[in-house]
């Protein structure tokens, strides 16, 4: 018998763009409150939970999830681990805590990430012919010779060869802070350090777009999500758990899978067919859609391939009006799928690619019975 995971409750920072606020606070000091937030909100004793999950993708190792745990006050025997999957890792810990509590092994884990890019360590190799030390940027995402683009390059390429024009990906980044300037987060975001809200939305117009520094072919940074730092968390729970719960979303379904190294773009489209086809959930049953945008153009290839309402993409606004805090980014997706199934009935979507490929789609549902479903698409860049 199939064991249900549902999530009770979902909070996170306010996302803020590298350098600001947040730009003291290591990953373990942006969670940490946001995990005693939930708990005390959902009114679950710390003496219950059985694990933490946590993604983090640009901080130095060391499993930040057990200083995050011991920070936030759990019970010592608690210990938590550290999942990378750069992008998607915020969104692939929720799923992995849910197939834990599926496969009835688990009752309660919080899941989710945190990020802080202004903390991210130098990074360094050594010529052991030399003995020379070499800063770096990035990992290898693919490990294969000549595939293994830069995102920006990747995008910028698939941009033109799709037929995605400056003008449109401007235009969507442009609704983007328009439609998060125009909801309420209240009820999800946890203040740190005195910051409430997601400080990058702005009034973005096609004068500022225009004005924007061109980053690669037609992609600029105004159609470009801001490196963050952020924090994003859930309860996920089993289905005895989930009945003291009126408002618990039932996660149906996830999909965790790759495409092509060098066109990660591409690869949310992968997720989100297998999702539809295994669910045998219908577009047009779709309520709410968390799509991720790191840039515009992904965002726009996924509505064009499903020909998705627009109106229900994003609708507080995505990563280019917040910011992209790698690890935690996935995690925020769940939090505004949570929070916006609340206002409606029907099924939610979430997904988002990561660097080499990878992709992570989850499903959620929502209905006026005791329980609302949720789908995640879990896909990387």
């Amino acid at each position: 018998m199939k064991n249900d995971a549902y999530i009770i409750a979902a909070k996170r920072t306010a996302v803020i763009p590298k350098g600001g606020a947040f730009k003291t606070l290591n990953i373990h000091e942006l969670a940490a409150p946001v995990i005693r937030a939930l708990l005390k909100e959902a009114n679950v004793p710390s003496t219950s939970i059985n694990e933490i999950i946590l993604s983090n993708a640009v901080g130095g190792g060391g499993n930040p999830a057990r200083p995050t745990a011991l920070a936030a006050g759990l019970p010592e025997h608690i210990g938590g681990f550290t999942i990378d999957r750069q992008c998607t890792g915020g969104l692939d810990a929720i799923w992995l805590a849910a197939q834990m509590v599926m496969s009835g092994s688990h009752n309660i884990i919080i899941a989710g990430g945190s990020e802080s890019a202004s903390c991210r360590p130098i990074r360094m190799r050594i010529n052991h012919n030399t003995g020379e030390k070499i800063a770096y940027d990035r990992p290898i995402f693919t490990g294969l010779k000549d595939r293994d683009p830069d995102m920006i390059d990747s995008v910028s390429e698939i941009a033109v060869s799709s037929g995605i024009s400056k003008e449109a990906q401007e235009a969507w980044a442009i609704n983007s802070h328009k439609k998060a300037s125009n909801t309420n987060f209240k009820s999800e975001i946890v203040n740190i350090n005195n910051q409430n809200k997601d400080t990058f939305t702005r009034k973005l117009n096609k004068k500022i777009c225009e004005r924007a520094p061109i980053l690669k072919g037609n992609i600029s940074s105004a159609t470009t999500a801001v490196d963050s730092d952020a924090a994003a968390f859930c309860i996920v729970v089993s289905e005895k758990v989930a009945k003291n719960f009126p408002n618990a979303i039932r996660i149906v379904h996830g999909v965790s899978s790759a495409g092509v190294p060098d066109t990660p773009a591409f690869a949310t489209i992968n997720s989100i067919n297998r999702i539809l086809e295994t669910t045998k959930i219908t577009i047009e049953s779709l309520k709410v859609i968390e799509i991720m945008e790191a840039y515009s153009a992904q965002a726009i290839i996924a509505k064009n391939e499903f020909k998705f309402n627009e109106q229900l993409i994003n609708r507080g606004g995505g990563a280019l009006a917040r910011g992209h805090p790698i690890g935690a980014s996935g995690a925020i997706l769940a939090v505004r799928l949570f929070h916006e199934l609340q206002k409606t009935d029907g099924n939610g979507l979430a997904t988002i690619a990561a660097a080499g490929g990878e992709l992570t789609a989850r499903s959620e549902y929502s209905s006026p019975s005791l329980y609302r479903d949720s789908i995640t698409d879990c896909s990387s860049r």
